[in-house]
């Protein structure tokens, strides 16, 4: 078996991180699977010429991690990448930022992992790129002679054509992407915006009508949607499991036996806080026999805390939740609770399983895990109830949750009701149905699919990627 070598912005080594995320956590399912090399940035930065990577060994597998240059860093981390691409590919294009200086940074960050990245590779790798901060490396490997199949996911949404056009010389995103051997999409909207793009540079001659093979120059990308999933079993165990945390019986025990809607997110504005904290409003508001008996736990770590984008978001949280607070609030109940900070994988599990509904209502997402997560973490007999917005990519996976629109108020506040009032025995019928979807397309699943498809590349007879 080929050894697995990952790339992404960032590495995540186990007991360094708490609660990692889904990039992190499906890396680290596939390379604990085979053995291999997970690369990329250490979180520091360093003055001059970064140095080769720094390599540490952990049970199988080899971190290789280098520091980025201080005088690149802002402008391609928090400038091209999340001042650009990132509100780009979630649809936000008011908010999207562009400059040429950001842009010429986040091209000298990718040849300096192509450069770090070239001593490390074996003949036999497979080498798996990850996510938009690295769009131009499987090019930048090409220049430098690599063979190897190249692979490439893409966690986030892909804009289509459309809307990408906002964007000065969109052009290169998509050619980078043509170098990779194998394109992997979370969703068929995905692949079929990548295709529009595909499509308008090259020619509809150029997409085969398979939908699976795009031709520039000779040579094929393949596409493939590869939906990633969770650990349906280690979220259960640890859900199971969770009932002795502290932690989690302080968080019931506060309650006073009301019950618990949840939301669980990055502080980001793609994730439609702001709008949610409006509907569970309304939901006071419409459905006032739910005053003081249902408070809304809402759990949003910092995330890219310097961005001014993110800061606004902090602030209108603040602002959304004690007006709401301020409006309802009894000497005994608090509405919500609005939490910034991180807790436990085992933790978040344990407060997933005891609540009776989950809020996930981003206004573009890739995927979501957390919506696979509250699923997963469900008591079968006694599961609670799915509230998911139709732009996140679980959407297309989770058709028994409640489906909403995150900038309708009403219908998400008329949903969590009714979520609220379900039967036990449809909620078990829901349940039970998307837990089917989860351990079918398992995180194992996502990877050994993935992977099995970039190894036929390999092979000019390699069959179409079906997704």
């Amino acid at each position: 078996m080929s050894r697995l070598f990952a790339i992404s912005n960032r590495v995540t080594i186990p007991q360094r991180a708490a609660a990692p995320g889904g990039l992190a956590v499906g890396l680290l399912a596939a390379l604990r699977a085979r053995g291999g090399v997970w690369f990329g940035w250490s979180g520091e930065r360093s003055e001059g010429e970064p140095a080769p990577a720094a390599l540490l060994e952990r049970r199988g597998i080899t971190y290789a991690t280098i520091d980025l240059p201080s005088g690149d860093f802002d402008a391609y981390y928090g400038g091209y990448c999340n001042g650009t691409l990132w509100p780009l590919f979630h649809y936000f294009v008011n908010s999207l930022q562009y400059s040429g200086e950001q842009y010429a940074a986040y091209l000298r960050v990718n040849a300096l992992f192509a450069d770090r990245v070239l001593p490390l590779l074996e003949d036999d790798d497979l080498v798996w790129v990850h996510d938009y901060h690295l769009i131009p490396l499987a090019g930048e490997l090409r220049a430098r002679g690599v063979t190897q199949p190249l692979g490439f996911f893409l966690h986030t949404p892909f804009p289509h054509v459309e809307v990408l056009r906002a964007l000065p010389g969109y052009e290169s995103l998509v050619h980078g992407l043509l170098a990779y051997d194998l394109l992997g999409f979370q969703t068929a909207r995905d692949l079929a915006s990548f295709q529009s793009a595909a499509a308008e540079l090259l020619g509809a001659a150029a997409v085969r009508a398979t939908s699976t093979v795009v031709q520039e120059d000779g040579r094929q990308a393949r596409l493939g949607v590869f939906p990633i999933g969770v650990d349906v079993d280690a979220i259960q165990k640890a859900a199971r499991r969770s009932r002795s945390s502290e932690t989690v019986r302080r968080m019931s025990a506060g309650l006073l036996g009301r019950r618990c809607v949840i939301g669980v997110d990055r502080l980001d504005y793609s994730k439609g806080l702001v709008d949610r904290f409006l509907a569970y409003e309304r939901l006071m508001e419409r459905h006032r026999e739910h005053l003081n008996k249902v408070t809304f736990l809402q759990i949003a770590p910092l995330s890219r805390a310097n961005l001014r984008a993110y800061a606004d978001i902090r602030r209108n949280l603040e602002q959304s939740a004690g007006r709401i607070n301020g409006r309802f609030a009894e000497t005994d109940w608090t509405p919500i609770r609005y939490l910034n900070r991180n807790f436990s994988h085992e933790v978040m599990t344990g407060f997933l399983r005891n609540a009776a509904v989950g809020v996930v209502t981003p206004m573009r997402d890739g995927m979501n895990l957390v919506a696979k997560e509250y699923v997963a973490a469900q008591d079968p007999e006694e599961p609670g109830v799915l509230v998911l917005s139709t732009l996140a990519g679980a959407a297309e996976e989770l058709r028994g949750a409640l489906l909403v629109n995150p900038r309708d108020a009403v219908g998400v506040a008329d949903a969590i009701d009714c979520a609220l009032a379900m039967p036990l025995a449809e909620r078990r019928s829901r349940h039970a149905a998307m837990l089917e979807i989860l351990q079918r397309s398992d995180i194992h699943a996502w990877h050994e699919r993935f992977l099995g498809q970039l190894a036929r590349s390999r092979s000019s007879t390699m069959a179409p990627a079906d997704g």
